[in-house]
């Protein structure tokens, strides 16, 4: 049976006083907004309450939102695994997978989202009217349910750079009834020529710079919390920050680091992965494929399940493994916008990036981080860095600057407010 669970914001978000104002001119841009919306209700939509980085981004928006004046809801899909293994399905064919959905998959898919339809639909009749926010395809066909007096935004965080032509144009009459649909790069737009452009906006995902995974710590505290967790914070660090799956390209990073320490013997590599996402049935299978390929080495250190911690929370350990580290990687061979990415280039580390199209937005290459085509190339930058301090400062330096302008959460919530006015 599926649901749309309401989800409870006391429970996960700060309160409107620890929400620090962003500049001024921003902030009074964002009131101003605020104002115009204040008699509609937003909805936002998605497949799981943590885990990956749509829920990130909504357990800071939805409070942000609210604490200016909006009534914001954040309803999360409830449904059987059978359903989240065909959405994954789905996902990785828009991201470029060769395949296709069988007929059972795409009745099983959209007899579900009728089901959640209707539970939409009831949810809403409290509501005079207001703006309801589906996020990514999950949900998708759940337009269907969506009354006149709401408006429809359709936001796909995907790469959706080279989708598979069949299983887009299964989502395609979906996809078209939308009031507007948002992604995060000009290069998403290139698949979808049966949109006017009137109904196309694209808006670049952010970071909260005051939740717990990107506020300030200390590099000696940092170094305290990953000495707990069996990794030496007096040797060389190279770690990346992505959930386990065949997209984030975990066993290329692994053989970087094996090609990279054959120059720096004690280097070491933290992955971190924590299975939290319900939407995500392949992380566990992705997570066997990753340690074999690891090899038992002491050097490489995992972190995928919740228990391995004692008494602090993810968030707090990526935060500090993103201070202790001396280069950030970011592995993904398919990435609509990578969070993480961001996250360690606000603390000013170096990142080195495979080329998608999500990373050439973030990162311009040898200016605020690294672009590489293959492990090769990761690995003789993770040793050029390791030997260059000062390179690795200034790309740094570069990469917080670059954040600062353009990937922050004030940002990106004015650029949403402006898109809840559609009609």
């Amino acid at each position: 049976m599926a649901n749309l669970k309401k989800i409870k914001l006391d429970s996960i978000s700060k309160s409107v006083k620890e929400h620090q104002k962003p500049d001024p001119e921003t902030y009074r841009g964002a009131l101003a907004l605020a104002k115009k919306i204040k008699r509609k209700t937003i909805i936002h939509i998605n497949s799981t309450q943590s885990g990956g980085g749509v829920a990130e981004i909504l357990r800071s928006q939805v409070p942000i939102e609210k604490s200016l004046g909006l009534k914001s809801h954040w309803l999360v899909i409830e449904a059987e695994r059978e359903f989240f293994v065909i959405t994954k399905k789905i996902h990785n064919l828009l991201q470029g997978k060769a395949g296709f959905l069988s007929s059972k998959e795409k009745e099983f898919y959209l007899s579900v989202n009728r089901e959640l339809g209707k539970k939409l639909a009831e949810f809403l009749k409290q509501f005079k009217n207001g703006v309801v926010v589906i996020h990514d395809p999950q949900s998708l066909p759940m337009i269907n349910a969506i009354p006149d007096n709401f408006s429809s935004l359709l936001r796909l965080h995907i790469d959706l750079s080279s989708p598979n032509p069949s299983t887009l144009e299964f989502l395609r009459p979906f996809i078209a009834n939308y009031d507007l649909v948002i992604v995060s790069n000009k290069d998403y737009l290139l698949p979808l020529p049966w949109i006017k452009k009137s109904k196309l906006k694209i808006i670049y995902p952010a970071i909260d710079s005051f939740s717990d995974k990107n506020k300030s710590i200390s590099p000696e505290a940092a170094k305290g919390i990953i000495a707990e967790y069996g990794i030496n914070p007096t040797k060389p660090i190279i770690a990346q920050v992505s959930r386990f799956d065949p997209w984030k390209g975990q066993s290329g990073v692994i053989q970087a680091y094996y090609l990279a320490k054959n120059k720096i013997p004690d280097l070491q590599l933290v992955q971190v992965g924590f299975f939290e996402a319900q939407d995500d049935p392949e992380a566990a299978s992705s997570f066997k494929r990753i340690r074999k390929h690891a090899k038992g080495d002491p050097d490489i250190h995992l972190f995928y399940n919740p228990k391995q911690l004692k008494n602090i929370s993810d968030d707090i350990l990526i935060n500090a493994l993103c201070v202790a580290s001396q280069i950030m990687i970011q592995g993904s061979i398919r990435e609509g916008f990578g969070l993480i990415t961001t996250e360690a280039m606000w603390k000013g580390k170096p990142v080195i990036a495979r080329v998608t199209s999500g990373s050439r937005l973030q990162i311009k290459n040898k200016k605020n981080g690294i672009l590489v085509a293959s492990p090769e190339e990761m690995a003789e930058w993770i040793v050029y860095l390791l030997k260059n301090e000062k390179t690795r400062e200034k790309l740094g330096r570069s990469a917080k600057k670059s954040v600062e302008r353009n990937f922050l959460i004030s940002r990106y919530i004015v650029d949403n407010l402006k898109q809840y006015l559609v009609k």
